[in-house]
């Protein structure tokens, strides 16, 4: 991810003649690499173990350690992630009927005028994954939601979750993040115009958690949020978030996944936020020494 390798073929290679990689592995300059397979069955046994999940903790816990973390003032916000599956394996749910027999590996498929939606179709190839689109004349593909809770005080990610993408799966994942930094004290959690919605807005308040959300019209923020300094300074600190976002799909890879699941695709993504930490952290510490 920090080297934007796309596979583990990928990095066979590099390892079979990068010095740097060799180095960083501990291997030496004549030593055998090693099988592609190796890494497939390595990848099974860290989704069991959860490896991911507590790399992400060691590495919020180092920040923290140094001081980066605020513990107080959070964003959250979501984004879709591509699923390794195409539009010609969306078929309607229960279809048994031949591949057409033109081309099996890459048949022709018609689609004009066929009605398409989650609740008729679903993917051969990838069924967790979902048909959504990112805004009205977007194109739908096949996604999954990624959500991170940002700390606003260097743009660090404290959590993250992966969802199947649909049109409530950022309130949930909001809820359920801010669910966990409860106990805190008085918080605020910062998020766009897509949050601002009564129930979740009800439900962040019963958690004591203050919602910094952006407003639309008849919005559900009232003046017990707005009157503060600090949702003004919220609203600029809560787009930092889109970095994370644009770092995770161009450098770690993320614009679209090569898994398939959701235990999979969010073990990836669990994994690049913390990869992505990383390099925050690193570029804090130079400016602070």
């Amino acid at each position: 991810m920090l080297y934007t390798v796309r596979s583990e073929r990928l990095l066979m290679e590099q390892l079979d003649y990068n010095f740097l990689f060799r180095w960083f592995v501990g291997l030496n300059i004549d030593d055998p690499v090693w099988d592609v397979t190796v890494f497939t069955k390595n990848r099974e046994r860290l989704l069991v173990g959860e490896v991911a999940q507590g790399f992400f903790n060691a590495v919020v816990e180092q920040a923290g350690a140094r001081g980066l973390l605020s513990n107080e003032h959070f964003t959250v916000d979501g984004t879709l992630i591509e699923a390794w599956a195409g539009h010609k394996s969306f078929k309607r749910k229960g279809d048994d009927q031949p591949t057409p027999p033109d081309d099996p590996g890459n048949p022709s498929v018609d689609f004009h005028g066929e009605r398409r939606s989650n609740a008729t179709h679903q993917s051969t190839t990838d069924p967790q994954a979902r048909l959504a689109r990112k805004g009205p004349g977007k194109e739908a593909r096949l996604c999954y939601a990624g959500h991170v809770q940002m700390d606003n005080r260097h743009g660090l990610v404290v959590n993250t979750r992966l969802t199947q993408a649909s049109g409530i799966a950022e309130p949930m994942a909001a809820l359920a993040m801010a669910a966990e930094i409860t106990g805190q004290g008085r918080v605020t959690l910062g998020a766009d115009k897509g949050y601002d919605q009564k129930e979740l807005v009800r439900a962040l308040r019963e958690y004591r958690v203050t919602p910094h959300v952006a407003q639309k019209v008849n919005s559900a923020i009232d003046r017990r949020s707005t009157r503060h300094p600090g949702y003004l300074l919220s609203q600029w600190r809560r787009k930092r978030v889109e970095e994370i976002f644009g770092w995770l799909k161009t450098v770690a890879g993320l614009r679209k996944t090569r898994h398939r699941g959701i235990a999979r695709v969010g073990w990836t993504f669990t994994f690049a936020a913390a990869a992505y930490n990383l390099v925050r952290m690193r570029n804090l510490l130079l400016v602070a020494t």
